[in-house]
Formats: C-alpha cells, structure tokens, sequence
C-alpha cells in the first residue's frame, strides 16, 4: 500500500509538472483601432504568428475603437487576468502611458509597436522611424510640382505617435521648397471618409490652386483621389502620396494615380510578438518569425535591444505587383 501511494504521488506530481510546462502563454494585443486595413494586416499577421498558429501562445487581439479610454480599461483587463505580455500600438502618445504604468506595476512587459508612447518603460519596441516615412512621402508631392505650386496636408489623429512624426518630416520637406504654399492641414483621423469631405470642402474653397496631396496615410490619400474624381477632375494631374501600402493604394499607384511608401505590419507584429514572448518566457525562447531573415540590418541580437527599427519601402512599378500578390 505504501509503495502504491508512493507512485500515486510520484504520477500526480509528473501530471501537474506536465500541465504547467503546457500551460499556454497568454498574451494581449493592443492595437489603437482595427477599422483601416493597415491595422487589419497587423492583427492578422498576429494570429499568423507560428506560435500562435501551434498553440503555444493564446493571443487576444482587442479593438481600441481610436480611444485612450478604451485602450485604458482593456489594460485593466489584461492586467486583472494576469495576462503574461502585452503588445501596445497607442492611439495617444501621452494617455498610454499611464496603461503602461498599470502594466509594469503588475511585473507585466510590455512591447510597444507601431505607434509610439511618451513612457521609459516600455521593455522594447519594434515599428518604423515616422519622421523619415513623413520627409520621404511629401519629397515626392514637392519633387512632382518642382518645389512650386499649393498643397494640402492630410493629417492623423492629433496626438498619436504617427501624426506627430510625420508631419515633423513633412514640415522638413516642405522647408526645402520655400515657393510651396500650405494651403490647408488639417486631420482626417486616419479616414478615407473623413479625407474625401475635407478634400472636397477644400477643392470648393479653393478652386483650380491645390496642386498636391501630402496624405499621411494611404486611407487619407484615397479619400482625396476620390473627391477630386467627384469633383469632375483628373487625378493624375495632382501630386498625391500617402504611406502604409494598403491593397487599394498599391493599386493606385500602379493606375499612376499616387505614390505610397509600405509600412510593413507583419514585420512590426511579427516581431513584436516574438519578443512578447521572449519576454514572457525570462529569455527561455528563440524567435520564431521568418522576419528577422528577411530584414538583415534589424538583427535579433538576443532580444537585448530596446528599439527595433523596420525599414520602409517605397512602393514602385518594379515591386508593385510583388506586393499585391501578398495581399489576399
């Protein structure tokens, strides 16, 4: 009998060991908003992961709804089911802070992606320089016109990460043709409706003067191709660029309509979540993604650096199909 309770034990002991070495890593996505197809292609690409794909890793993506709120009170949820990382793309520079505060209080990491956060404690971040994406799409409106004529200005949601670095960039553009006149900047919120209405309001408010469309993102710049198409006009006399390379703009530019620069959302959630778990795990993890292959000047080294910059790519006639065979 004491020999049988002994194995009992022994065999209970080995069980509960197993179920703990299995116990699957739970961690939390928090992208600022899944409305545009951008932040579609991130979520997805999460889901696409090779951990997640295995089960090793039970992911939940949340929808921010464009609210520092909401954002606030999924990490309170997150927090409360102890989950054991958290990705963050903020739609606030400023208000995420203070989620990523109750993150880290609780001895939860958190990686930051996409969009930036005004926090030292983010444990690593992995997206792209929004500054360089800014200069680089208005160079290409001013170089169009020849640093002369008028253009508008599509902002992002005042306040985020994105909005704020791009339009740095593009005011350093800008600052390179002095003969270029700003004749309206204003957000449309990252929203192909929101850019169509302002751009048609500013095509009535200022007829035959807007030469270009500096679009801070492609959504943007798609909403203002189709209000000058309303308006009875040819687009491809305007100089148009947007940034992200979403399905519909890589279209556009290959119509000649517009240029676009890829943003590559599978990088920054690939790796993201590579490091999530990294993370999660106390460095006990290899990363499983095959984009740490694919951009060779953005090594892993271990997991030890704070900030992984994704370059950005230029969407041209000679990558343009490229890029729309990936899209489904």
């Amino acid at each position: 009998m004491r020999k049988l309770m002994i194995a009992l034990a022994s065999a209970t002991a080995l069980l509960a060991s197993s179920a703990v070495a299995q116990e699957k890593i739970k961690i939390g996505a928090a992208p600022y908003g899944l409305n545009a197809e951008f932040m579609q292609i991130w979520a997805a690409a999460m889901q696409e992961h090779p951990a997640v794909k295995s089960g090793e890793v039970e992911l939940t993506v949340f929808d921010g709804r464009y609210d520092a709120l909401v954002q606030q009170d999924q990490f309170k949820t997150m927090v409360t089911q102890k989950y054991n990382a958290i990705i963050f793309a903020p739609i606030d520079v400023d208000a995420g802070a203070a989620a990523v505060q109750s993150a880290v209080d609780a001895g939860i990491p958190v990686i930051g992606s996409n969009t930036r956060v005004n926090s030292d404690l983010l444990t690593s971040y992995v997206g792209s320089d929004d500054t360089i994406s800014g200069y680089m799409e208005a160079k290409t409106v001013l170089d169009k016109l020849g640093c002369k004529g008028n253009v508008v200005i599509l902002e992002g949601p005042v306040g985020q990460s994105a909005q704020i670095s791009r339009l740095e960039g593009n005011k350093k553009a800008l600052a390179e043709c002095p003969d270029v006149k700003v004749l309206e900047d204003q957000t449309a919120n990252w929203s192909r409706a929101e850019a169509q209405t302002l751009m048609e309001n500013w095509l009535t408010a200022h007829p035959k003067q807007i030469n270009g469309v500096i679009g801070q993102n492609d959504e943007m710049a798609l909403g203002a191709i189709e209000a000058i198409k309303a308006a009875g006009l040819d687009e491809k006399s305007f100089a148009i660029a947007g940034i992200d390379g979403i399905t519909d703009a890589l279209r556009a530019v290959k119509a000649g309509e517009m240029t676009s620069i890829l943003q590559d959302a599978r990088a920054q959630a690939q790796g993201a979540l590579d490091l999530a778990i990294f993370h999660a795990k106390k460095g006990n993890y290899k990363p499983q993604s095959d984009i740490w292959a694919t951009y060779k000047d953005m090594p892993w080294n271990d997991g030890k650096d704070k900030n992984y910059n994704v370059p950005w790519t230029p969407v041209t006639a000679d990558n343009v199909d490229k890029l729309l065979a990936t899209r489904k």
